[in-house]
């Protein structure tokens, strides 16, 4: 016979019990890339389709959440740490899709954090599907700077070369710059091949498209997100990390570029 406290709390879990799904549930989401207000969004969502507030204060490393019910009764505090993975689209549409079916009272407070658990195990490592197509957008890049063909091939398998490499290294847990210094300087060495043997007539545009896969755009825009929704140490935080990293893939292309005698003025 099945317990109605345990079955009751599948339903309706307690202010505790909500608030560890929560913290999981955030750090998951800010993790994967999303913005600031989108986590607040789908938190506030889930909080109230289970009848309870929820107060929400976002760090750029951390998250800090308050539960209770109306009246302020059985409130509870978690504080979760963001759990670093790759930006993931895939990760941040199933989120935001379970906090969709829980308001929706699609999905029990057990099933949802099964769904919770599955979307954890989900791997944010890119495919070779993904390098083939960061590949073909690289070298459709070289075409629309005015690339010719002979340039988008080289600066295709430069970026290939490059995308792989990142992969494999950061794998291995190898820090982020130092991964970006080094496909940086490899990209740049495939991509000066162009200018040594004089292979097409456009041997600059090669060389900067070869290493644009690893400019840090979607940083960038969240930035300019928690901006402007006035989350302002997530913003500088966000720019910070993208200002490093263009900086390590400059690095990294000064370097290459030296090395193989190209002047840079």
């Amino acid at each position: 016979m099945t317990d109605p406290t345990i079955s009751d709390s599948y339903s309706h879990p307690t202010a505790e019990e909500l608030s560890l799904f929560l913290s999981r549930y955030c750090a998951r989401l800010l993790g994967a890339g999303a913005t600031c207000i989108r986590l607040e969004k789908n938190a506030t969502r889930i909080a109230r389709a289970y009848g309870m507030e929820l107060e929400l204060t976002i760090m750029p490393r951390h998250i800090h959440l308050s539960i209770w019910r109306d009246g302020h009764t059985g409130a509870t505090t978690a504080i979760a740490t963001m759990r670093h993975c790759a930006t993931s689209f895939d990760i941040n549409t199933r989120l935001s899709r379970l906090s969709w079916e829980i308001a929706d009272g699609k999905l029990d407070f057990h099933s949802a954090s099964r769904q919770l658990d599955r979307i954890g195990k989900i791997s944010t490592h890119p495919t070779w599907a993904t390098l083939i197509l960061v590949t073909i957008a690289n070298a459709a890049f070289c075409r629309l700077f005015g690339g010719d063909p002979a340039a988008m091939i080289i600066a295709g398998i430069a970026t290939a070369v490059g995308f792989h490499i990142k992969t494999c290294l950061l794998n291995r847990n190898v820090d982020t710059r130092a991964a970006f210094i080094a496909c940086s300087f490899v990209s740049t060495i495939l991509g000066a091949t162009d200018t040594l043997f004089s292979i097409g007539d456009t041997p600059a545009i090669t060389i900067g498209t070869s290493v644009l896969y690893l400019v840090p755009g979607i940083p960038l825009l969240n930035s300019f997100s928690d901006m402007l929704y006035r989350h302002y140490l997530c913003a500088i935080s966000r720019a910070a990390d993208a200002t490093i990293l263009t900086g390590c893939l400059s690095i990294g292309l000064c370097a290459g570029m030296s090395l193989m005698g190209i002047g840079m003025f």
